[in-house]
């Protein structure tokens, strides 16, 4: 275990979780990593490893077949996969915010059906928000559900869905203005929303009658994980299937999902810079330059110690943010620090160890050039740096207005 990144007050149980993780990174992540990331080539192997430690289920509570364990365990867990290979911890991620949705808003009925599933990593969540001309204006999206007797269909077109293909449940955010007027529609975009629990076969395609994934998105890094489209035609919903079993509700139901996700994404950054550093640490005790390791140069020292002191503080953050969701209170202000502090700085980790490796940090052997190319995308992931500044600015003059 390294010196840096430690947390305090765990108990014995989440000891042994994250030691277990950490192995199970070591031997099975880590030595196969880059190759696959390299072919871009979904890791199968690994996907039924974490399943075996039951780490699709590792927040769902117990009675449904889970672990039962909480936020912060669970974001210690992302951590140790995302040091590993931060994809993997993105196939989890999208899994676990579609849990957590159901598990915070789902009726009884699709709680009883789904949880006992995704538990044992039978059902494989993934959760769509984003469209292709949105960006981060949720409220805008034109993705549209209409209600047809005892079911709605659903037509648009979403983006950036990570987990398209080898998903087989997808929670869809849809337009619906079920209730309002055209003028209150346009005035309340929020309340015009709802998410939909949308099943369906793994693959690419028409994946069922009105819903087809194109196929994967080619992207700089963060390879491995299909991210995809996701196209609505005519597609044909039971109403049973909204999630809550009222219309309405979605976008909230999103951005508390996204929430929690935040963290995550917190804890990717964190992972991925823990990685960095001891990449760079690493080489700087075996490269030699000037008749010493480039180790004993002040300069790299100094790099080191920066590297050292952002991963100790974005950890610390993300610890933070955790804790405070577990406590049931609210903690926007605390993620959105967490998500912007910690892949902002896991950003500037990776590149200081960039420059720790010289000219072979360039070279596809090495893998900090993995990392190179897979930390730019926590900077945009679940909100980009200037999503999180407009939420801490707003909740900060809420704490600090001024009186009279």
């Amino acid at each position: 275990m390294s010196r840096l990144a430690q947390t305090h007050g765990l108990t014995d149980i989440q000891q042994e979780i994250l030691s277990t993780v950490r192995d199970f990174v070591d031997k099975e992540i880590l030595p196969v990593a880059t190759e696959l990331e390299h072919r871009d080539e979904y890791p199968t192997q690994i996907v039924e490893g974490l399943k075996e430690l039951g780490l699709f289920g590792l927040m769902i509570p117990e009675e449904y077949g889970g672990l039962g364990e909480s936020l912060l365990t669970y974001a210690l867990c992302v951590e140790e996969i995302a040091r590993g290979w931060m994809s993997v911890s993105g196939i989890i991620n999208t899994h676990f915010i579609v849990a957590y949705m159901l598990k915070q808003h789902g009726t009884q009925e699709q709680k009883d059906y789904f949880l006992p599933k995704m538990a044992l990593g039978e059902v494989r969540g993934a959760f769509s928000m984003s469209e292709p001309g949105l960006g981060s204006d949720v409220s805008a999206i034109t993705s549209k559900g209409v209600q047809d007797g005892d079911e709605y269909v659903l037509n648009g077109q979403k983006m950036w869905l990570t987990n398209g293909g080898s998903s087989t449940l997808v929670a869809v955010l849809c337009r619906t203005d079920e209730g309002l007027s055209p003028e209150e529609a346009a005035a309340k975009p929020h309340k015009s929303m709802t998410t939909f629990l949308v099943e369906k076969e793994p693959g690419f395609g028409e994946v069922r009658p009105g819903l087809t994934i194109p196929g994967k998105i080619d992207k700089m890094g963060y390879k491995g994980v299909d991210t995809t489209e996701l196209i609505m035609d005519g597609l044909r919903i039971p109403a049973n299937r909204v999630l809550g079993g009222q219309t309405g509700r979605g976008f909230y139901h999103m951005m508390d999902g996204v929430e929690v996700g935040r963290v995550n994404v917190a804890a990717r950054g964190c992972g991925v810079a823990q990685r960095a550093f001891e990449l760079g640490v690493s080489y700087a005790q075996q490269r030699h330059t000037f008749g010493k390791p480039i180790a004993q140069h002040q300069a790299i020292q100094f790099k080191l110690a920066e590297m050292a002191t952002k991963v100790e503080a974005a950890h610390a953050m993300m610890v933070n943010a955790a804790r405070k969701k577990d406590s049931g209170e609210r903690n926007d202000l605390e993620a959105g620090m967490a998500k912007y502090l910690a892949s902002e700085y896991c950003k500037e980790v990776v590149e200081d160890a960039f420059r720790i490796h010289g000219g072979y940090g360039f070279s596809k052997e090495y893998e900090i050039e993995r990392l190179y190319r897979e930390a730019p995308m926590l900077l945009i992931g679940e909100g980009t740096a200037e999503i999180q500044k407009m939420i801490i600015g707003r909740r900060l003059l809420e704490e600090y207005r001024l009186q009279g």
